[in-house]
């Protein structure tokens, strides 16, 4: 009985040894539990996410092209900086600044065809001008290497006398036999005119008529 009794209570304290343990463990924090609890794991971009974000991005640089398309026809055309007074003080729309965009271009068409068609009449002139100044060249070096030739001849002044006396006789007749009315009287007078008083006779006998009015100063 006393050996049995000794280990009933030697059972009893391991019992309770095991039953504090176990509390005791069962009180201390897990810590392995806790780090998979509190533990969070960085946020992973879907790709669904990721996607509409390069697509807002992409929109948004898309209107900030377009938007500074339009600011820089303003700055540029100069009818969108004028002020219109239909509109006051609002803003231009994009469809106004376009309009005003394609009128500019049209003009800024015809001013280029205009500025071609002078440089063109320009370049005939240049061209022009030079055969004239070839030809004076020319007779500048005859007139060099000859001196004394054209001494006899008829000067300027007298022969711009010739010239006027013809037209004064041709006006005369010209005045006298031309109705000024109409286009139609005009063009009728005029093949009538040119076939009585410009025949080959007729201008011979004038020229005769004006050289001996003027043959003092021939001679």
């Amino acid at each position: 009985p006393a050996l049995f009794m000794e280990n009933a209570r030697k059972g009893s304290i391991v019992s309770r040894a095991n039953s504090i343990g176990s509390t005791s463990a069962s009180s201390v924090p897990n810590t392995d539990d806790e780090d998979s609890d509190y533990h969070q794991e960085p946020y992973e971009e879907s790709y669904k996410d990721r996607r509409r974000r390069a697509h807002t991005q992409a929109e948004q640089k898309r209107r900030d092209a377009i938007k500074k398309g339009y600011d820089d026809l303003q700055a540029i055309v100069p009818t969108c900086e004028q002020q219109d007074f239909s509109i006051g003080s609002q803003k231009l729309s994009k469809a106004i600044v376009l309009q005003k965009t394609i009128d500019y271009i049209q003009f800024l068409h015809k001013e280029k065809k205009k500025q071609e068609e002078e440089v063109s009449t320009l370049r005939k002139d240049v061209m022009a001008l030079k055969i004239m100044k070839v030809n004076y060249e020319q007779i500048v070096k005859a007139h060099q290497d000859n001196p004394n030739e054209g001494k006899d001849q008829v000067s300027d002044e007298v022969k711009f006398n010739v010239f006027q006396g013809i037209m004064d006789s041709l006006f005369q007749s010209f005045n006298t036999s031309i109705s000024v009315t109409s286009f139609q009287e005009l063009s009728a007078c005029v093949f009538s005119w040119i076939e009585e008083h410009c025949k080959p006779q007729t201008l011979r006998d004038i020229v005769i008529g004006v050289l001996h009015q003027l043959k003092s100063q021939l001679y």
